[in-house]
């Protein structure tokens, strides 16, 4: 009695808890509604940036009343349940911090050339994945270059003070503990800097085992500005300007020397029987460099920003360099301005450069900076305050440079040279520089936060629109609400009173999984929706196992009461074994996977857990309710017009496990021949790295011919696949996948615009206002490293998720037979998904195997297992503690005593699969795919392959007792 009640109160508990938590969505999602709404054009469409502005106006603002609390909309945000960014548009970034720069740093900038060479090497075997640390790797590489060299005075002679170098693991210790140090500031300056840039609910965390940053940004619809705020490195720093007498008749020679070679260039083009005056008439009077300065040449250097690249090319030739000033480097002003003809140019300006490279100051003196207008010079400028050792430096040195220009740089482009007028004695300066509103604020956040202490280069990227992502939340409910109605409609139909009861607990198993998402502030992700989806079909395999144990004892004539007692003490086994294999399954993901898997996983968890509750102990709490108040309780668990399905079939599955071998090798042979002449599955930017674009068209396209245009234009692999519709098309590319730089990302983009415009004729258009456009709502990015690291912990799961459930059944069974019998089923399902995924692409049917497909093989693995444990218990049952070989006989009938269950079970996943298959959306299409085949296969291997495998092990394995 006491049991029933602690049930009864922690179900209502929860409940309410659930019900509590739930509340702060609801309201959300009003609120939501409502910024739509405001944000709606006359034809019915959203402008996201004005949704956006309306829920900043209201986020400190009262918007739910409950119990005589008020919440603000901030408040709201926090408790209501999170959804990924794949749910709501955003972007989502990883970076990795390059150590390389930073130990040069460390070492004072040592050109030692066997330094220099050791930092390369560590770097590149870091990017091919090595597991040892930064700092094992360089001091390994330079014993490896200069057996006879002395790291340790490289490091002494830097100066470090922090530190004493006396052994080489002293010099590890040390780079590998600042490089812990440079992220963990990394973390802090990059969250200062989001937050001053204004993003709402960012999540920023260290990924373990590598130097890298996980960073989530939902609502973000300009990536272009985050990318910059992100990796800027923000190096100020304020250099003497060089006088033009300095470096002017150096300048000239230059000049001289290009008309020379340019001249001579030109003479060798000249026909014939030109005169002198006309070869005359047709050499030019200047050089290039001159004739394009928009400048009085050589005191002031200024071109157009076509030309830089030009100029560039000019001045890094070794002729022109060593008629140049050595103390002299070229910066260029860091944005163009605007001549009194209306033409745009972009000053250079010579900065003089001391033998030590230091500048006069740099940004590590300033403690403040802000941004605003300047209504002299009506443009924005950012003021800079400096601390008390600053103020003192930055006294002398505008002291001693009256008259003079100091140049201010970030990142080695000029913002302002301003002439020093005066002594400056109170640390306060100003840099303008032309800014638009965000670009001052963002210089001024990431002059307040700080240097980044290393580069950090973007590894991995993720832009999902706002659009798809309504989109992806419309499919997700959907596939929730179909793939729920469907098990609940079967249930009652197949297991009558029983049944209704089955679907109770189901309804609170649903609110409980989603009330411990909001209060664990979990994110809900799409495959999270899938988990979720999945959940539900396999959530009621408990109520199976009990409601088939109850049928066997009311076939027996068992009086109801003791019929259901029978069934929950019987089924108890069976069903903590399956559910564990899956819930070891979840915990392996979890801990492998990032980000939507692990939501993915998550779910999955949570869903075990409350799976259990709800099937075993609810369901049993309304037993109770009408066995305690009913003499002769009315509970029925079939109908008789309904017979039950797969009972007393007369199959001996081992007879023809031969068969069953033959079948199963003969299709995993044909994925094989398919993997080798298709050479292997199409592999996803998880897996490969490179880029990822999913654009919409105004209409129909041919993946096909796209691919073979797109192909000729890139010069590298390109996939172009139907994504959903066959105006919709996702497009990846390994082009430049090996560079990180920001310039990279437009580089690819810009390319693959223009050669879509060539190919379909069709305009790039943001808004779709016109009816012949293309648009792209989405990309994603994935460096070489991080799509190596993805690999590497995809075969870690499967290996360790394997061998978890392997040495479990040994434990639990007793017997090798068992576990190798199911391992061997287990490895079969894997490779018939994997042949499955092959055969497909072969019939022209090409699925994207990525990371969300290795929550799909894992999930498989634990679904696969749960059927088998139920049969391997049912022959444990019957075995009880005899020391025997297992007879055939038995395994025989094991099978056929649990086909039903094991059918009607995954029946009823196959219902909630294939609702996502259909429903969940092209994002899930891989998953839901490998899902269908897993389940399909792992029923079979459960039935055919594992326990017929403990039948040929049975009598040469079974003897010896684990």
């Amino acid at each position: 009695m006491r049991s029933k009640q602690i049930v009864l109160f922690l179900t209502i508990l929860a409940a309410l808890l659930s019900l509590y938590y739930l509340s702060f969505t609801f309201v959300d999602y009003r609120v939501q509604r409502q910024a739509a709404q405001q944000a709606m054009d006359k034809q019915g469409r959203i402008d996201f940036d004005k949704s956006q502005a309306y829920l900043m106006h209201i986020w400190k603002k009262p918007v739910y009343k409950l119990f005589g609390s008020v919440y603000t909309y901030e408040e709201v945000k926090e408790r209501s349940l999170k959804l990924g960014l794949d749910l709501q548009g955003g972007m989502h970034v990883t970076m990795e911090l390059v150590p390389m720069e930073f130990v040069k740093r460390l070492a004072a900038y040592n050109t030692d050339t066997d330094f220099l060479e050791a930092l390369q090497s560590a770097q590149r075997e870091r990017e091919k994945g090595s597991p040892a640390s930064f700092g094992k790797l360089f001091v390994a590489a330079y014993k490896r270059l200069a057996p006879n060299g002395n790291l340790i005075d490289i490091f002494t002679a830097a100066g470090v003070r922090s530190y004493t170098f006396s052994t080489e693991d002293d010099v590890t210790k040390a780079i590998d503990q600042e490089i812990v140090n440079a992220l963990d500031r990394s973390l802090t300056i990059i969250g200062s800097r989001l937050d001053r840039f204004g993003a709402t609910q960012t999540k920023i965390q260290k990924l373990p085992g590598n130097a890298r940053i996980q960073i989530e940004l939902p609502g973000v619809t300009n990536p272009k500005r985050v990318r910059k705020l992100l990796q800027g490195v923000a190096q100020l720093r304020f250099w003497a300007v060089a006088e033009a007498n300095t470096y002017s008749s150096a300048l000239e020679a230059v000049n001289t020397f290009l008309l020379n070679k340019e001249k001579t260039t030109i003479t060798a083009t000249f026909p014939k029987g030109l005169t002198n005056e006309e070869k005359a008439q047709r050499m030019p009077k200047e050089s290039i460099l001159k004739r394009l300065c928009k400048y009085p040449f050589p005191y002031t250097l200024a071109y157009a920003p076509e030309k830089i690249s030009q100029i560039e090319a000019i001045l890094r030739r070794k002729e022109v360099k060593a008629l140049l000033p050595k103390e002299i480097v070229w910066m260029w002003e860091k944005k163009a301005h605007t001549l009194n003809d209306g033409t745009q140019a972009v000053t250079l300006y010579a900065i003089k450069q001391p033998r030590d490279n230091k500048p006069l100051l740099e940004g590590d003196m300033i403690t403040h900076a802000a941004q605003f207008f300047d209504k002299n010079r009506r443009q924005r400028v950012v003021n800079l305050q400096m601390h008390q050792k600053g103020v003192h430096i930055w006294k002398r040195i505008t002291a001693s440079h009256i008259g003079k220009r100091i140049a201010i740089a970030l990142d080695d482009r000029v913002y302002s040279a301003p002439v020093v007028n005066q002594e400056i004695p109170n640390g306060k300066s100003q840099i303008s520089g032309h800014f638009t509103v965000e670009e001052a604020k963002d210089l001024a956040s990431v002059l307040t936060t700080g240097s980044l202490p290393a580069p950090l280069r973007m590894v991995e990227e993720a832009i999902i629109g706002p659009s798809l992502g309504k989109a992806a939340q419309s499919q997700g409910l959907m596939a929730t609400a179909v793939g729920l109605g469907l098990v609940l409609l079967f249930m009652f139909l197949y297991y009558a009173k029983g049944g209704i009861i089955a679907n109770i607990a189901l309804l609170f198993n649903l609110l409980f999984i989603v009330g411990i998402l909001v209060e664990l502030d979990a994110t809900l992700t799409l495959p999270g929706i899938a988990g979720l989806v999945l959940t539900l079909g396999m959530s009621i395999d408990a109520n199976v196992l009990v409601f088939e144990r109850i049928r066997e004892e009311r076939a027996q004539k068992v009086h109801i009461k003791e019929a259901i007692q029978r069934g929950y003490a019987k089924s108890y086994s069976s069903i903590v074994d399956a559910n564990i294999t899956t819930f070891l399954a979840g915990v392996i993901l979890y801990y492998l996977g990032q980000g939507p898997v692990r939501g993915f996983a998550l779910v999955l968890m949570i869903g075990i857990l409350t799976s259990v509750f709800s099937s075993i102990f609810i369901t049993r709490l309304i037993f109770y309710f009408f066995m305690d108040n009913c003499p002769a309780p009315n509970l029925t668990f079939s109908y008789p017009a309904i017979p039950m399905l797969f009972k007393n079939v007369q199959i001996n599955f081992i007879k023809n496990r031969h068969r069953f071998y033959a079948c199963s090798l003969s299709f995993i042979a044909v994925g094989a021949f398919c993997f080798y002449h298709y050479k292997g599955l199409t592999l996803g930017v998880d897996f490969a790295g490179g880029r990822s674009y999913t654009v919409h068209f105004s209409k129909p396209m041919d993946a096909s011919l796209l691919k073979e245009g797109l192909s000729t234009k890139f010069k590298k692999g390109v996939e172009v696949r139907t994504y959903g519709a066959n105006n919709v098309m996702q497009i990846t590319t390994s082009y430049l996948h090996h560079e990180d730089i920001i310039a990279s990302d437009e580089k690819v983009r810009n390319k693959l615009v223009t050669a879509l415009k060539d190919l379909t004729q069709l305009t790039e258009n943001h808004t779709a206002s016109t009816d012949h456009y293309f648009n792209i709502t989405s990309s994603t990015k994935v460096g070489a490293t991080v799509a190596q690291d993805v690999q590497k912990s995809a075969k870690k799961a499967m290996t360790l998720a394997i061998l978890s459930i392997f040495i479990y059944i040994v434990l639990r069974f007793r017997r090798w037979g068992f576990g190798l019998a199911a391992i061997l089923a287990l490895i079969h399902d894997a490779l018939a998904v994997i042949a499955g995924f092959c055969i497909a692409r072969a019939l022209g049917v090409s699925y994207e195997v990525n990371e969300v497909f290795l929550a799909a093989m894992l999930t498989v693995i634990g679904y696969s297992i749960n059927d088998t444990v139920v049969i391997f218990d049912r022959i444990r049952e019957r075995l009880a503690n005899k020391a025997t070989a297992i007879p055939i006989a038995m395994i025989n009938d094991a099978i056929g005593e649990t086909l039903s269950r094991t059918v009607i079970t995954s029946f009823t996943t196959l219902l909630t699969v294939v609702v996502l298959f259909f429903f969940g959306g092209e994002a899930l299409r891989s998953f839901s795919f490998a899902l269908l085949l897993g389940v399909l296969f792992g029923t079979y291997s459960s039935i055919c392959i594992a326990a017929p495998l403990l039948a040929d092990f049975g009598r040469k394995l079974s003897m010896n007792k684990g």
